[in-house]
């Protein structure tokens, strides 16, 4: 497993974190202009973010698409299950989602929609490490 994180570098861990946290400050200013979810700190976002999903993200990215977005689905329902358990994420009442997919329902759609942050973060990441990282030049 350290073996995965010994393989990314420096800038590619800056890439991961600063890509995470714009996502994570964009979505949760969203939910709160919105009314459908917030966190009920600010630093969750950097907890969250940066201090676990850029982590699981590593640690999966060489999978397939498919199965990125499956582990997605198991971390990000843990998260999620556990942010609503402990009172740290705010549910508005009678918000979009609940009023689409019951409230009963929003863990579960919440789930099912972040879980493809980590194959499409995954996929970001490599093709911005790929245009910023000078390429050899074969002779001709």
């Amino acid at each position: 497993m350290t073996e995965k994180f010994k393989k990314v570098s420096f800038m590619e861990l800056c890439i991961y974190i600063i890509l995470y946290l714009v996502t994570g400050f964009i979505m949760n200013s969203i939910g709160i202009y919105f009314e459908i979810v917030r966190f009920e700190n600010w630093w969750q976002i950097i907890t969250c973010y940066a201090l676990y999903m850029v982590p699981v993200s590593i640690l999966i990215k060489e999978y397939s698409f498919f199965n990125q977005y499956c582990y997605g689905l198991l971390a990000v329902g843990v998260l999620e299950l556990c942010g609503y358990t402990f009172q740290t994420s705010y549910v508005y009442q009678n918000n979009i989602l609940s009023q689409l997919f019951t409230p009963y329902n929003v863990t579960l759609a919440m789930t099912l929609f972040f879980a493809i942050y980590f194959p499409l973060g995954n996929m970001l990441v490599s093709y911005i490490c790929k245009k910023i990282t000078p390429q050899k030049k074969l002779l001709q």
